[in-house]
């Protein structure tokens, strides 16, 4: 039986969205790949689906499926447009919602302009909680060297609910994105594998950023690789406590007063279709 779903977008990274309150959906990690698909399926960077929480105080649960059919702690662009599909849904009549992830419980805000922003919880920089496999000390408070494809990297380790490596690079147009990239998210440092973001800081209030993401590549925004790189950059003193990030899809505005403080995202979803898939038939 068909079901019914939304395809949107955050600054381009795109997600297909289901209402797993309404109706039933069944995805294995083969469905998953193929719904992502571009050629063969609808085509997305992530699945998204909302269903009922599993504890008291929250208003949905959230789950995450990269394109590569596994299931993730979190995803900023992706709560933005879940913020938005329960919304315009009629889910709730909330502008500020609470939402259970693998990661954590989130906070959503729909603004009046229609942006969303989200309250991404606190970094995490303990290895085991990123989790990382340190070979030696920090070289700097958060910055480990990492041997990929046998040049040794200074990499800023962190998590957001999933887990990040941010490097510096003085150009991110000349970023080597595609070959270190996937070296770095299936690094053997990294059991469960991680974020690869490469960023090029501008000024203390302005970065640019392209991101690999675990099991979808390099998509053309990341909302927890904005909030991992201007934590990064703000715990290593080199950026101001608001930055506005420039990825390839666009700008994001993110916030960190520091220590235990949350992170706060800023920036646009966007419903680009509604339709209706068998995916019985994937």
């Amino acid at each position: 039986m068909p079901v019914a779903f939304s395809k949107m977008h955050g600054l381009g990274n795109d997600f297909v969205v289901f209402d797993g309150l309404r109706q039933r959906v069944f995805l294995t990690p083969e469905k998953i790949r193929r719904l992502a698909d571009r050629r063969f399926g609808v085509g997305c960077d992530q699945v998204l689906v909302v269903e009922a929480p599993g504890r008291e105080g929250v208003d949905f649960r959230y789950r995450i499926y990269n394109a590569d059919g596994g299931e993730v702690e979190q995803c900023g662009n992706g709560a933005r447009c879940f913020a938005r599909f329960v919304r315009d849904q009629g889910l709730t009549d909330k502008t500020e919602i609470r939402v259970e992830t693998l990661g954590g419980v989130i906070v959503l805000r729909i603004e009046p302009d229609g942006q969303v922003t989200v309250d991404m919880g606190r970094p995490r920089f303990a290895p085991a909680e990123v989790p990382f496999i340190p070979q030696g000390a920090a070289r700097d408070e958060i910055v480990y060297d990492l041997n990929v494809l046998g040049e040794i990297l200074p990499v800023m380790v962190l998590s957001m609910g999933n887990p990040h490596a941010v490097q510096i690079v003085p150009d991110v147009d000349r970023a080597p994105v595609v070959t270190q990239g996937p070296a770095i998210e299936r690094h053997v440092q990294f059991p469960q594998r991680v974020n690869a973001g490469f960023m090029q800081i501008v000024d203390r209030g302005h970065i640019r950023l392209r991101v690999h993401e675990r099991g979808a590549g390099e998509t053309l925004a990341c909302g927890t690789g904005a909030c991992a790189a201007v934590v990064a950059g703000r715990r290593r003193g080199l950026l101001d406590a608001r930055v506005e990030v420039m990825v390839r899809g666009g700008r994001l505005t993110v916030a960190w007063e520091g220590g235990d403080a949350p992170v706060w995202m800023t920036g646009p979803a966007e419903t680009v279709y509604d339709g209706r898939i068998d995916l019985d038939k994937l």
